[in-house]
This record gives C-alpha cells, structure tokens and sequence, in this order.
C-alpha cells in the first residue's frame, strides 16, 4: 500500500478552510520519540492542538529575537 491509509475527505467546518489559507508553509522536524510523546500529552492536557502551541511558541521566539535585536542596535548606537 503507498501513501496514506488515511483517504482525506472535503472540509466541511466553517472557518477552517480561511485560517489554513494564511498558513502556507509546513515544517518537519525530528525530534526523540518521547519528547514528542510528552509534548502532545502536555498539549492534550490543555486541550490544545499541538501545532497550535508549536506556533504561539514560534511567534514568541521571534518576538523575543526581534526584541533582542532591537536592545543590541541601541546599545551600539549608545556607544558611538
């Protein structure tokens, strides 16, 4: 059998169709077994998707390297 064993049927949830169409791009990453199966328990935990909390978690990293970025900049233009 090739491919998934999963046939994948017509969305019919309103709304959903509308939030994927902002989300393009996929990511695969490879991670140690049990931390992906502690992960997705926490995340089930809280009754959240996972990708949902891989995304919060996504955006606030940036911000934070952004954040980051900014200070290193006025620092250096302090220093001048």
């Amino acid at each position: 059998m090739r491919g998934s064993k999963f046939k994948l049927g017509k969305c019919v949830t309103d709304g959903y169709t509308a939030r994927m169409s902002e989300k393009d791009a996929g990511m695969r990453i490879r991670v140690e077994r049990t931390l992906r199966e502690e992960f997705l328990k926490a995340c089930r935990a809280q009754d959240l998707p996972a990708a949902q909390v891989i995304r919060a978690f996504m955006r606030e990293y940036v911000k934070k390297q952004q954040n980051g970025q900014a200070q290193r900049d006025e620092e250096s233009e302090t220093q001048r």
